[in-house]
């Protein structure tokens, strides 16, 4: 089929389709040689050096400061001698690098799979350590979204559950209240947003969320101020005396009770406390609390 479609070709046509084989055949054979002198020898003698070798460099780099390099021997390791002692070592060194660097999914990504891969080792709790860590950086402002707050606590929590006598338990409680305190802070700033604008059933639901699962944070002495002044502005004085009742009993010396004290009185109530209150319940479980 071939010699018969060619065979249609005439005149000058056919001479170039003649020219172009002839043409083609040698500058193919110069694409083959040209490509075999183009190896870069250097990269040839990386890839096959030692895993200990790559690891060391790498160490070497990450010491100097030179963190681009210590991540690219850390991957060359785990690259070139996959679940060797160097790999495992190296994975959990290139997570660690990537952090330092400010790559954080990097960071996260690199340090769960050292833990799917090596849960049990005894740098599993290490690489669940950066992981809370890259989160921790990520951590905003409370008038922004608080999800690496979030999977901050989570990811701390796992290592003072899973790794209780590890180096890394304590810094890592010290993380859990910092995002816990951004968590309270972002329910008190939605909480005041509704409250300015006399939403106040939407704000009571905030500082209650506070009161109930952020007990034991800074933000639990303006929320019960809140909650009095959300309630006395609805008409619901008990729950208002109530919440000033349990601000007073945990923080009598505290600005907050002052001023709800005194919204109280200024209108001839006084701080009381409904012992079938949610707001009695919840106040028991106040850090401090008697």
């Amino acid at each position: 089929m071939t010699s018969k479609r060619a065979d249609r070709v005439k005149g000058p046509a056919r001479a170039a389709l003649m020219a172009c084989a002839l043409v083609g055949a040698p500058l193919l054979l110069s694409a083959c040689m040209s490509s075999e002198k183009d190896i870069d020898l250097s990269t040839y003698v990386d890839q096959t050096e030692p895993g200990d070798v790559l690891y060391n460099q790498g160490l070497a780099n990450l010491n100097a400061g030179r963190l681009s390099e210590a991540a690219k021997k850390f991957a060359a390791v785990d690259q070139q001698h996959p679940y060797s002692e160097w790999a495992r070592k190296s994975m959990v060194m290139g997570a660690f690098t990537n952090y330092r660097q400010g790559n954080y999914e990097d960071a996260i990504s690199g340090a769960k799979r050292y833990l799917n891969l090596y849960p049990s080792t005894d740098d599993a709790a290490y690489a669940q350590y950066i992981i809370g860590l890259s989160y921790y950086r990520q951590i905003k402002d409370v008038t922004q979204e608080q999800k690496e707050a979030r999977l901050c606590i989570q990811a701390m929590q796992n290592v003072v559950t899973r790794w209780p006598d590890s180096e890394y338990v304590d810094d890592a409680k010290a993380k859990i209240r910092f995002a816990t305190d951004q968590l309270a802070g972002k329910e008190m700033q939605i909480g005041r947003y509704y409250l300015e604008r006399r939403e106040y059933i939407a704000a009571i639901k905030r500082f209650r969320n506070v009161v109930e699962n952020y007990s034991n944070t800074r933000h639990i002495e303006e929320a019960l101020a809140r909650l009095t002044e959300a309630y006395y502005a609805m008409g619901l004085t008990s729950e208002a005396q109530t919440a000033a009742a349990v601000l007073g009993r945990n923080y009598p010396d505290s600005q907050w009770y002052k001023d709800s004290y005194k919204l109280l009185q200024n209108n001839g109530l006084q701080p009381r406390e409904n012992s079938a209150s949610w707001i009695s319940k919840a106040g028991k479980l106040i850090t401090g609390a008697s």
